[in-house]
């Protein structure tokens, strides 16, 4: 993989971030982003290539907790490591907040993904049955899969 960098983003970075998000089949939209952007108790962290922004992660901060609340590659830039370095990120950012979990959930058909949060350690707590929209018209509504990081 070219190198990517990590960094925090911030507002500065919000058209790069929603262009980025664009690309999902239920985007946050850009005021969702801002808002993240501006939450005193979130991180949002950039992987760079060049100038070009191709992945982010947004976490956080809970009283005793921590929830990676999103988690994005771009497709050209999947499977080259990327998620796994900004999983580590997001990781080290909660163990730096104090946080005794840190909590995430995914679309049960994401196998990449939730094979990825298992080999970080993640472990299945639950499922919320139907919870996600279908990602085709035609499709079914999907059950999320809760899982979570014992930090200490």
């Amino acid at each position: 993989m070219t190198e990517m960098r990590l960094r925090r983003l911030g507002e500065s970075d919000l058209a790069s971030l929603a262009a980025l998000e664009a690309e999902q089949p239920h985007p946050w939209s850009a005021g969702q982003l801002r808002e993240a952007l501006r939450d005193p108790v979130a991180c949002v962290f950039g992987g760079e290539v060049g100038e070009a922004l191709v992945a982010h992660a947004v976490v956080a901060r809970l009283p005793f907790e921590a929830e990676l609340q999103a988690l994005l590659v771009a497709s050209a830039w999947r499977r080259r490591g990327a998620a796994v370095r900004l999983l580590a990120a997001v990781i080290e950012q909660a163990r730096g907040w104090g946080s005794e979990r840190l909590l995430l959930e995914g679309r049960a058909d994401n196998v990449a993904a939730l094979a990825l949060y298992r080999r970080a350690g993640f472990v299945e707590d639950g499922r919320r049955p139907r919870y996600y929209p279908p990602l085709a018209p035609d499709g079914e509504r999907e059950d999320a899969v809760l899982m979570s990081l014992a930090l200490g």
